[in-house]
């Protein structure tokens, strides 16, 4: 068991946008950060998205600037495939144990990809929402980092890892690679565990895993992007034929006794948003390309968004239904019925649709993980910080917010994690 870092350090607990952004701003402070992701690569599901709303402009912008930044960084460093087992101590004297999961390849790869070459087996992809498959020795994504190809558990020991193995040149891949488990002391502790979909399967009424062509908003986010499944393409998934007449409804999951209480804040804008993206498949024309629908409570576009949602509401291929969803049934050719009831027009509807797409809930990722006992969360377990004030929630671990307000949350949380080494090392020198 190895041991660095010291009660100067801050700790960064997940690796997406708003981990980045605690760890970036923390460390462009002059303080020392571990940033700790317990996935091959940073970025987390912002890596995922096709574009951001409102601006519609690519993540890979936002991103590559970031890894700019943390490139240039000699106050921060990274651990993926780490991830927390323990925390023990209080505010400005922690001890933090984490677990490095193997990764198969080691520093000398360069990313050639001779080892996916020569393997055959396949995974589902992680990084399609098993959309798509991969093959066991893969490159997360185009703007991965590290920039660094890893071997799939499944091959490790067998004749596909010695397959991986002779192909590199390198001398990179090392299949007896372990767990290894390495200790740190910390002064403060910012967890930005991040957000995961709502298990859309619970909604039983709406038939997702029953009915292929119902798929959640993230997996259609992955469907419209050009480098994921079907390259761009809305087809849908039980046929493969374009999906023009598409269902969008809200609130799945969300601001429901029977699973999440709470609104997830982004659901109606990735609507909004994605509604665009079949506009720009099909064009303008609604009755030859193709349509929108969505099925809404109400919609929730607040500040800057709503000017996004006026625009969308002009739009001719993008049709408005006031209603909860009742139910979907499935015809003989795989076409999806919403049953329900118009609540403006207090009227009973049937309305056929090619796919529907479930605007997903956000819940915390720490939801079925063992956090310290002294941690406060919400009624829905976003996180609130530690009861002695030295750990913090950070971005979506501790609310549902868009990658904006992420981010802010994010600098905030660096900001009182300084506090915390400020005053821990106030201390110290004052002790002597």
């Amino acid at each position: 068991m190895a041991s660095i870092a010291t009660s100067q350090t801050i700790l960064v607990v997940g690796g997406g946008i708003g981990g980045m952004t605690a760890a970036l701003e923390a460390a462009e402070c002059g303080k020392q950060v571990i940033l700790a992701e317990r996935s091959p690569t940073l970025g987390g599901r912002t890596a995922l998205l096709y574009r951001y709303f409102p601006k519609m402009c690519h993540p890979t912008c936002g991103l590559e600037i970031n890894l700019r930044r943390l490139k240039g960084n000699k106050n921060l460093r990274v651990m993926t495939m780490a991830e927390v087992t323990a925390v023990t101590g209080s505010r400005g004297d922690y001890t933090v144990s984490l677990k490095i999961s193997p990764r198969f390849v080691n520093k000398n790869c360069t990313a050639c990809g001779d080892c996916a070459q020569a393997v055959t087996a396949e995974i589902p992809n992680p990084f399609e929402y098993g959309l798509s498959k991969t093959k066991a020795a893969y490159l997360p994504h185009a703007m991965a980092y590290p920039q660094r190809y890893l071997l799939d558990p499944s091959i490790a020991g067998t004749a596909e890892g010695e397959k991986a193995k002779a192909a590199c040149k390198y001398g990179a891949i090392e299949l007896d690679m372990q767990d290894e488990i390495v200790e740190l002391k910390v002064g403060a502790v910012i967890l930005a565990t991040g957000w995961k979909p709502y298990d859309a399967a619970k909604i039983q009424p709406y038939g997702y895993g029953r009915f292929a062509n119902v798929i959640t908003s993230v997996e259609f986010e992955r469907l419209a992007d050009p480098h994921g499944p079907t390259g761009g393409k809305l087809l849908r998934p039980s046929d493969g034929k374009e999906a023009k007449n598409i269902a969008f409804i809200q609130c799945a999951g969300s601001r429901d006794e029977n699973h999440l209480r709470h609104c997830s804040r982004i659901c109606c804008m990735a609507s909004l948003k994605q509604t665009q993206y079949v506009r720009e498949a099909y064009g303008d024309d609604a009755a030859n390309g193709g349509k929108s629908t969505i099925y809404y409570i109400d919609i929730r576009a607040i500040d800057r968004f709503e000017d996004f949602y006026l625009k969308v509401q002009n739009d001719p291929t993008v049709s408005f239904l006031k209603s909860k969803v009742a139910k979907i049934v499935q015809d003989d050719a795989a076409n999806l019925i919403l049953h329900g009831v118009d609540t403006e027009g207090y009227h009973r509807y049937a309305v056929e649709h090619d796919l529907v797409v479930l605007a997903i809930g956000m819940e915390p990722e720490s939801n079925g993980i063992k956090l310290p006992a002294d941690i406060i969360v919400d009624f829905s377990g976003f996180i609130e910080g530690s009861k002695d004030g030295g750990q913090f929630g950070a971005g979506a671990a501790s609310s549902p917010l868009d990658v904006n307000r992420t981010t802010q949350n994010a600098t905030a949380a660096a900001l009182r994690a300084i506090q915390v080494i400020h005053k821990t090392a106030t201390v110290e020198t004052a002790n002597g």
